[in-house]
């Protein structure tokens, strides 16, 4: 099942994809469940947002396909290497990605695959980590490249407004054997890596991340992106796909 959240006569919704449509809930689903108020509202009508705002953290994984870790000129990390975006990186499909030019030249794109966090969660052991995941979604980590290289950690780098792409919906139920994540900037393909070559899977993510902290509902944990990554400039489109979920594409500017 598809999830969206959108706007729609001056008002944030949410609804269910169907055909074309969506299916409006009578509230958000993670918390009110999945009561329909009979409306049905078609797509080409409305305005998709990012389909959850954190309430308090994105959390992400660093080197977690081992030709990425390659291309950066290492080896993959034993252990999960994590870092937190703030929940203010996070933008909506077709919202501009804006490059900080003022404090960094070179912007990368990172297509990932998101899980949303749909209970609190701590301590969880990986064999029950299913219990906890509301559902996927796709994301982009953007990454002011020179500024990570210079910081010697990755906050700066990481945390910028707009540096948090995902969407467009999420998808309760994917299968992960079979998602790819296909980046294209300007139609051109940069990436294309299975999910299923991560190092550490999703269950060991969750149960590693929230041994640290508690994780919330509507948490993100990004998990990783497949080698290909490269620079963007102003003006280039940037899209991101995993079959089951679809398309997110943002725009990039100068601040």
């Amino acid at each position: 099942m598809k999830i969206a959240r959108f706007s729609h006569q001056d008002a944030i919704r949410y609804g269910i994809v169907d055909d074309g449509e969506l299916v409006v809930l009578a509230g958000d689903p993670m918390f009110a469940g999945y009561e329909t108020t009979g409306e049905r509202v078609p797509l080409t009508e409305v305005a998709l947002l990012a389909p959850v705002i954190p309430r308090s953290k994105v959390v992400c994984i660093g080197k977690n396909y081992r030709d990425h870790a390659a291309e950066m000129g290492g080896e993959a990390p034993a252990e999960p290497l994590m870092f937190l975006k703030p929940n203010t990186s996070v933008i909506g499909p077709g919202d501009a990605i804006v490059r900080p030019t003022r404090l960094s030249s070179h912007t990368d794109y990172e297509g990932e695959l998101a899980v949303v966090i749909g209970r609190v969660a701590k301590n969880v052991p990986a064999e029950r980590a299913g219990e906890y995941i509301f559902g996927y979604t796709v994301a982009n980590d953007v990454t002011a490249r020179d500024l990570q290289r210079a910081d010697g950690q990755w906050s700066r780098a990481k945390g910028f407004d707009t540096f948090c792409p995902i969407g467009p919906v999420i998808e309760t139920d994917l299968d992960l054997d079979a998602a790819v994540i296909t980046t294209r900037v300007n139609g051109e393909v940069r990436q294309n890596g299975p999910v299923s070559d991560m190092i550490h899977g999703i269950p060991a993510l969750i149960a590693y991340a929230s041994a640290v902290f508690t994780l919330l509902p509507g948490d993100l944990l990004l998990t990783g992106t497949p080698a290909g990554i490269g620079s963007f400039e102003a003006g280039d489109a940037i899209d991101i796909e995993i079959a089951g979920i679809g398309v997110l594409r943002n725009v990039a500017r100068d601040a």
